[in-house]
């Protein structure tokens, strides 16, 4: 007499948020009742259910199945069964895996009630089929995704804001469209990001300054308003990371920034950043928290050769990391005070007040030579020079913006007339030369000229039109770097007209106004050679961390 296996079972359900469109057919109480009442019937245990709800059947790292087969493996069921093979999943390699090789190493029996396949009858036409259907399923995973991506970025040109909360500092709107609307209490607080990153503060310093004045972080933020405590796992501490997302959040210049992200594909659903060319932008939907201006102003401080050092106190030099040694090219940064009466330790109460180069204050002067200047005198001299721009912006603007455009263009002036004479000339030949070719290809038809002598004349003319179209393409992007001149020293001027009065340096008007400064070796009594470098007019480093 055979014996008879005693059967326990789990039985398994699945419903992703794209099969619950399809209604109560595949629900998931649905499932379970038509499976519960299965096992009933053949007498067999029921020992769990297993429920993944809202998962993608092409995702097997999904949390029931991973607790079905850990129960599978310590002998705690050895029957699975489930409402048909795509509920268990549209992978079919997958499928195939777990169906042919790891449930019969663990002596499971699999069910997949409605496409009557039972691995316990090896002779059925189900089991035979089941390669194909499991395919079929994939194929409709496949076809599904599509759909779906099609519709968002539908959705996405269209301006419909797809997300589930809106950033910090808005709320998402009731419009049909969901469009993010100001959040009056938080509003603020990431204006004053914006506004702390343009002066010059770090990252690092913003959090810093956050946490000190007790600002709850963003996700802290939206679920107290919904009156729930916050369930991620966080210190509910700012970090100089969650400062940068803000501060390159499109968002909050009033436009709409959708598929910033993708998933790898169907199958694999990690997570990578689209390039910026994928994504959708949709200009102007809502009301910016930033304006254009300090959005720019914020990003012409991340491209600043100065990040800029605190001391002990958070105090910041006007113009920490701004300074390049003129002969070795590296930094020049704030030294101690020399009088410590012989002492190597310098004591905590002298404060950094005097310049000097990286390289001399580690290596000495047989590397490169002392560049001391004392903290105040720089800052004076730097002070003069911009008082002094601001001053001649004011008394005369039209010489103001021919010495800053001598100043920006450089060669730009000498060359401008020569330019534009052969920009010209060029212009009109290329138009001869379309009449000329023309011309040929009528006397060839006519008979006027061989075909020999035209294709030679032709194969001349397009030569000299191919060479003449690229120097012209060459000199209109030199004119248009001219007008970008202009567009450049008219902003700078802007600038300037606000420090025409000024009395005392800043750090933020150095960081708005200057883009590098060179210095030249201290010789005592020798007249020093230091060069300001403005931003809008001089060009900027290549590389920040040297000055060659």
């Amino acid at each position: 007499m055979a014996k008879q296996t005693i059967y326990n079972a789990g039985i398994y359900v699945r419903l992703s948020q794209e099969d619950m469109r399809a209604g109560e057919s595949l629900s998931i109480e649905n499932q379970k009742l038509i499976l519960t009442k299965y096992v009933k019937e053949q007498g067999w245990n029921l020992v769990d259910t297993y429920v993944d709800d809202g998962w993608s059947g092409t995702d097997f790292d999904r949390p029931a199945v991973q607790r079905l087969l850990s129960d599978a493996q310590s002998g705690k069921i050895n029957l699975i069964i489930c409402k048909d093979l795509s509920r268990f999943g549209r992978n079919y390699i997958e499928v195939g895996r777990y169906v042919d090789y790891i449930f019969p190493s663990y002596n499971i029996r699999f069910i997949a009630l409605n496409d009557n396949v039972d691995t316990a009858s090896k002779d059925t036409s189900a089991l035979d089929m089941m390669p194909i259907v499991n395919l079929f399923n994939e194929w409709h995973a496949a076809s599904t995704s599509k759909k779906i991506k099609a519709v968002i970025e539908a959705n996405a040109k269209a301006g419909k804001y797809r997300t589930t909360c809106a950033p910090f500092g808005y709320t998402k709107g009731d419009d049909p469209n969901h469009l993010p609307v100001i959040d009056p209490d938080a509003a603020p607080i990431v204006r004053n990001i914006f506004e702390m990153r343009a002066s010059g503060i770090s990252p690092h310093h913003i959090a810093d300054k956050l946490n000190e004045d007790g600002v709850p972080i963003p996700s802290d933020y939206y679920y107290a308003k919904l009156g729930k405590p916050n369930p991620r796992r966080t210190r509910h501490m700012w970090s100089p990371e969650t400062v940068r997302q803000i501060l390159h959040n499109y968002t909050y210049l009033g436009h709409l920034v959708q598929l910033r992200t993708r998933t790898v594909s169907y199958k694999n659903h990690k997570v990578i950043k689209n390039d910026e060319e994928d994504m959708i932008v949709v200009k102007n939907t809502h009301e910016p928290i930033v304006s254009q201006e300090l959005w720019d102003r914020v990003r012409e401080m991340e491209q600043s050769v100065s990040q800029g050092k605190r001391n002990s106190s958070g105090y910041v030099a006007n113009l920490s990391g701004l300074i390049y040694c003129q002969d070795c090219g590296n930094k020049v940064r704030l030294a101690w005070n020399n009088t410590t009466n012989g002492s190597k330790k310098k004591p905590r109460k002298y404060l950094r007040h005097n310049y000097n180069c990286t390289s001399y204050m580690k290596f000495g002067k047989r590397y490169c030579p002392s560049h001391y200047i004392k903290m105040q005198d720089m800052d004076a001299i730097v002070l003069e020079d911009i008082r002094s721009l601001a001053q001649l912006v004011v008394e005369d603007e039209e010489k103001a913006k021919s010495e800053f455009l001598a100043r920006k263009a450089k060669h730009h002036e000498e060359q401008y007339s020569v330019d534009t004479k052969k920009l010209t000339e060029g212009r009109y030949r290329l138009q001869e030369l379309d009449t000329l070719i023309q011309n040929i290809y009528e006397d060839k038809v006519l008979g006027k000229v061989s075909e020999d002598v035209a294709m030679k004349l032709i194969a001349k003319y397009e030569s000299e039109q191919k060479e003449l179209s690229a120097e012209v393409a060459d000199l209109e992007e030199k004119f248009s770097m001219i007008r970008q001149d202009e567009e450049d020293v008219t902003m700078f001027m802007e600038r300037l007209r606000k420090y025409t009065d000024v009395q005392e340096l800043t750090r933020e008007m150095c960081l708005e106004l200057i883009e590098y400064i060179t210095l030249d070796a201290y010789i005592e009594g020798q007249p020093r050679e230091i060069y300001i470098y403005y931003k809008l007019l001089d060009e900027p480093l290549k590389d920040k961390r040297s000055l060659f």
